[in-house]
């Protein structure tokens, strides 16, 4: 860093040698506006910081700027033993603030824990008396691939699924509110109050794939039965 201006008392400064990328970053969190001489420096192209240091991490130097006015612009510093540790903690700072994104666009989330799959399932189980014919078998089936969650909630909890299931039947048979998977005791839970929640929009790409899905892989079953029996005539 160099100063510009020694004699003022706001002791503004200037980085040089920034590549564009941190540049840009810098112009949103700070305000003013990049120039490239000091020529074209004006009080309008000034931006504020409240602190600004250099720091040395490893064998790197880094030039931290914090306490910003209204920074629109913001860096994480990620440290970790190894890089397989920092790329996972990378990882899951991404997808925490993709849904936290989701959540902002959507203006709207659903009961997370397994409770939205578990309240599909029996919805379903309702509708299915008013369904005649083979579509009824179809109907189960969908029913049943939505307990998929909650079940691998379970698993990965190290619960048994088929018990945890149960309970979470049971429980939402009682109640008209969402009720999940507690991960820790394995017990039922209601998400809404424990602040569990997940995406609208992915639970809702979540439906619209599985039924696509679901409905290519029996043309291709109907594409294929129709060339076996082609082939035995």
């Amino acid at each position: 860093s160099s100063g510009i201006n020694a004699e003022c008392p706001l002791r503004p400064g200037g980085l040089r040698r920034a590549k564009r990328r941190n540049m840009e970053r810098i112009v949103l969190a700070c305000g003013g506006t990049a120039v490239n001489s000091f020529d074209d420096i004006t009080p309008e192209s000034l931006g504020h910081a409240g602190l600004f240091y250099e720091h040395v991490l490893g064998d790197d130097k880094y030039s931290f700027i914090e306490e910003c006015d209204n920074p629109q612009s913001v860096t994480i510093l990620i440290k970790g033993p190894n890089k397989h540790t920092i790329t996972q903690i990378k990882d899951a700072v991404r997808d925490g603030l993709r849904a936290v994104k989701n959540a902002i666009d959507d203006g709207r989330v659903v009961a997370g824990a397994g409770a939205f799959e578990v309240a599909i399932y029996q919805a379903l189980q309702e509708f299915k008396t008013e369904v005649k014919g083979k579509a009824r078998l179809g109907v189960e089936a969908f029913a049943e691939a939505m307990l998929i969650i909650p079940k691998c909630l379970a698993q990965n909890a190290g619960h048994d699924a088929q018990d945890c299931l149960v309970r979470l039947l049971q429980e939402y048979k009682g109640t008209d509110k969402p009720v999940g998977l507690d991960l820790v005791s394995g017990e039922a839970m209601l998400p809404m109050e424990a602040g569990v929640f997940d995406n609208y929009c992915v639970k809702k790409q979540l439906l619209n794939s599985c039924t696509v899905i679901s409905s290519n892989l029996l043309i291709v079953d109907e594409v294929m039965r129709a060339g076996m029996s082609s082939l035995k005539g």
